[in-house]
């Protein structure tokens, strides 16, 4: 019998980089078996190191190796499951969808640091320090220049659902939480990805939540 994937999650309420790995399998229709480890919790401190070799998450257990990062895990679906087509099948328009998933990666520190992600709460008008505006500004870019040069054919940001969906999903929350406005291309993508079925099981199980990060509570 095939022992089912793992994949080791933090709060649903906080993790960002939990909901890109949670969210990218959950559309791919990966079938895999969820286990949350709440974030700074005596179980997090003992079970972390063991599932995670950063003692980080998201962690990805596929039965004979561990895969850590969420770009890393849907990079590897993508890979070993083509047919979920988490990329999209032309090279260039695919080299495009890396490059803003990257840009993701790596980036949008102020808005990161200013709007941490709390699916829990409605804050409109805060966050808005310092470099803040310029980030939401390069995302709104994002937006409107992928729906428009390339997301024919579906709703998402290169058509159908992509890695660099499920790398802008948190950000998406963010501005639902925050009250942050786009253009009308970027709030009818926003739409759609609050609008996933995978996305309300999400919200469901984080208003669910009991656990209280103070540090990650904009007041």
């Amino acid at each position: 019998m095939e022992t089912r994937p793992v994949l080791y999650i933090g709060n649903k309420n906080y993790s960002s980089w939990s909901l890109r790995a949670w969210l990218g399998l959950k559309v791919a229709g990966i079938d895999f078996e969820e286990r949350l480890i709440a974030l700074r919790s005596d179980e997090w401190a003992a079970k972390a190191p063991v599932f995670s070799p950063t003692a980080k998450v998201p962690a990805y257990f596929d039965g004979t190796k561990t895969i850590w990062e969420a770009l890393g895990i849907l990079e590897y679906i993508a890979d070993s499951r083509p047919d979920t087509l988490l990329w999209p099948l032309d090279i260039d328009v695919r080299a495009i969808a890396r490059a803003v998933s990257l840009e993701m990666h790596g980036g949008f520190s102020a808005l990161r640091n200013n709007m941490p992600m709390n699916c829990r709460k409605s804050l409109p008008g805060l966050g808005r320090a310092d470099g803040v505006d310029k980030d939401i500004a390069r995302i709104g870019e994002i937006f409107k220049m992928c729906r428009t040069r390339y997301g024919q054919g579906g709703d998402f940001l290169f058509g159908g659902f992509s890695i660099a969906d499920a790398m802008y999903a948190p950000v998406v929350t963010r501005f639902k939480t925050y009250g942050v406005e786009l253009d009308p291309v970027g709030n009818a993508y926003m739409q759609a990805i609050l609008d996933l079925p995978a996305m309300k099981e999400w919200y469901a199980d984080a208003a669910a939540e009991e656990w209280v990060i103070e540090d990650s509570e904009v007041k």
